[in-house]
């Protein structure tokens, strides 16, 4: 894969400088920056067209939507992520010109720039490697051959990190992520092949492996308290009828019961879902598994949306608790989410947690379920053994 070329498209000199920072301590190199639409349109057509453009929409002069109105109609813009700081309805109007205009809406990020958010919106960019508008230097992805390779020869390993219940202290169970060891110096992140998998449609294999890998240190943890795995689903899974039975021999071959599994789908991938997805997640509940709403807030899940869909967890996006404790209006919306979940009787978790004031204050509000870099970073499942027994953690299992 060639790498990503970026425009930073801001008015302010200095918000424009940290948003080039992020990028380029992010690993990318080719980002090109412009102060106004004008500014932006002539860079481009000089100097070719770029896969992302990070786009403020007030400035003067030529504003962001008619800069990329223009870009647009020229196609030197793939992708869209929305800088500014806008109303909801204005901002779900803006989105929807965007959509109109053919282009790839990654999602909106409020200033300060926040560069966890950043990253995890530029994850949601994904593209065949043959699709990519950056030249021949960067990163090499791997081919759809390699990919199946390791996946072969179960080079694609499970990360796990913990979840604590925040009223008890106890670990619950953790979340499976994945890295892609190959040898034993290179370990590659999803988002180097993350692209690869969803363009050759492996997300199944990749599925099975790890829940094969979860189910087996779950097994052993089992011996001393129960233990809930929450995997990631991606929503083209759930159109294939066959999933409830694979997850359901999967236990049978472990010995363990489906309700010691979290199935999680991203917020902004479930609106509109056909009736037979819906069927599969009604399925998955049936089984005993627990589904959940995942980074949810960033999306526009209405509260009769939440009640026609079995989902039995919210799971807050990370954005709102890094900068719940400078503003308050975060807050407001983390309470708005428990007062939803409670209505639901819902599990609410908090990912992104990352200092003890951020815990206290998620205490105080009720949140239930704790995640992130306080408690531990994804490790592997020896490194999870020993992170239980060597703290003396307590494991426990909340439905």
């Amino acid at each position: 894969m060639s790498e990503l070329r970026f425009l930073v498209l801001e008015d302010h000199a200095f918000q424009r400088a940290v948003a080039v920072k992020m990028l380029q301590r992010a690993g990318h190199c080719q980002v090109l920056e412009a102060a106004d639409g004008h500014e932006a349109l002539m860079l481009l057509r000089e100097r070719g067209a770029v896969d992302i453009a990070l786009c403020d929409m007030r400035m003067m002069g030529m504003d962001g939507l008619m800069f990329l109105r223009g870009a647009g109609e020229a196609g030197l813009v793939r992708a869209v992520v929305i800088l500014s700081e806008l109303a909801p309805q204005l901002r779900r109007t803006v989105e929807q010109i965007l959509r109109m205009q053919d282009f790839r809406l990654l999602g909106s990020i409020e200033k300060p720039l926040d560069p966890r958010m950043l990253e995890k919106i530029l994850k949601k960019y994904r593209l065949s490697p043959q699709q990519w508008v950056g030249g021949a230097k960067g990163i090499v992805v791997p081919s759809d051959q390699e990919v199946r390779l390791g996946l072969k020869r179960q080079e694609f390993r499970a990360y796990y990190q913990p979840k604590v219940c925040l009223e008890r202290g106890e670990c619950i169970g953790a979340e499976v992520l994945v890295r892609w060891v190959r040898g034993k110096t290179s370990m590659l992140s999803p988002a180097e092949f993350l692209p690869v998998i969803e363009h050759f449609a492996l997300y199944d294999e990749l599925f099975t492996s790890l829940l094969d890998q979860g189910l087996s240190m779950q097994r052993m943890v089992q011996k001393y308290g129960r233990f809930y795995l929450a995997f990631n689903l991606d929503v083209s899974q759930l159109a294939n009828p066959r999933l409830p039975q694979l997850i359901q021999l999967a236990l049978q071959r472990h010995e363990l019961p489906a309700s010691g599994l979290v199935l999680e789908l991203d917020e902004d991938s479930i609106a509109g879902v056909p009736a037979a997805s819906l069927e599969t997640m009604v399925r998955l509940r049936m089984m005993g598994c627990g589904l959940s709403i995942n980074d949810f807030g960033v999306g526009y899940s209405s509260l009769e949306r939440l009640r026609q869909m079995p989902f039995s967890e919210v799971k807050l996006d990370a954005g709102f608790i890094h900068n719940m404790m400078q503003q308050p209006r975060y807050r407001t919306v983390i309470r708005n989410a428990l007062t939803l979940a409670r209505e639901l009787k819902m599990t609410v978790v908090a990912e992104g947690v990352e200092s003890e004031a951020q815990l206290n204050c998620l205490k105080q509000m009720g949140c239930d379920v704790g995640q992130g870099y306080y408690y531990a970073r994804p490790m592997n499942s020896m490194d999870l053994m020993a992170w239980l027994f060597e703290r003396g953690v307590k494991i426990s299992c909340q439905a």
